[in-house]
């Protein structure tokens, strides 16, 4: 047995112990993980994002929402008082970058969906301080008077295929109709499309029909996040385990 005091006046001798110890729990820490299909436990009611929702993800990102805003909601009791229960990885994994964000200027956004309604968003993006007086957020205004420009939204669906995103043949196919679709209640293919998007929300989000502008996807985008997750059951399924 190699005493401590021989140990700590030996650097070599040390350093070779450390590797050896570090090594020893890397394997046991990493070599799991080679076994398992998923380190994300799957959960009922997650899809990928509809063509509008990811359009208005890419104007999300495009602002830069997630400097103030975060997507994660940790699991401390103060949290979920606040925002809802607390975040769970499977909502994140259609999210090429994920936006959990670093800093909070603005409320955690993982919850938002079906908070306010669309006339709310409308204004808040067009002068947040009509709703929120003490809000530091710049104004929108220019997403409800910009139409909504994709340059090819099935290019998009193909390329967070290639990254993992479970978009299937249908999906990409119906992309450019889809887009459409979801702020036209009265389209004949709104069947066919909440086949493909379950629990997808169809409407003219920003209030103006005329037009389909950034401002209804970014709406659209906001409006889903945390609604396809059924916490109640989700919760009922964990205690059973």
């Amino acid at each position: 047995m190699i005493s401590h005091k021989k140990i700590e006046k030996n650097s070599i001798l040390m350093l070779i112990l450390v590797l050896i110890v570090v090594s020893i729990g890397g394997i046991v820490e990493i070599a799991p993980l080679f076994y398992l299909e998923s380190t994300i436990e799957k959960v009922k009611g997650m899809r990928p994002y509809s063509p509008l929702e990811l359009a208005g993800r890419d104007i999300y990102i495009r602002e830069g929402c997630y400097n103030c805003h975060s997507q994660m909601v940790r699991p401390l009791r103060d949290e979920a008082e606040r925002y809802g229960h607390y975040s769970l990885a499977a909502e994140s994994m259609y999210d090429h970058p994920f936006q959990w964000g670093s800093k909070r200027t603005g409320p955690d956004l993982a919850r938002v969906g079906g908070r306010y309604s669309d006339e709310w968003h409308v204004t808040h993006m067009k002068n947040p301080r009509d709703v929120v007086p003490e809000s530091v957020m710049p104004g929108y205004p220019f997403l409800a008077t910009t139409p909504l420009r994709v340059p090819d939204i099935r290019k998009t669906l193909e390329a967070n295929r290639a990254v993992g995103v479970p978009y299937t043949d249908e999906m990409i196919e119906n992309a450019v109709l889809d887009l459409r679709i979801q702020v036209n209640p009265d389209a004949d293919e709104i069947d066919a499309f909440m086949e493909r998007y379950p629990k997808a929300q169809v409407r003219d989000f920003d209030g103006n029909p005329a037009m389909l502008s950034e401002l209804d996807a970014m709406i659209a985008y906001l409006q889903m996040l945390g609604t396809l997750v059924d916490f109640t059951s989700y919760d009922v399924d964990a205690n059973k385990r």
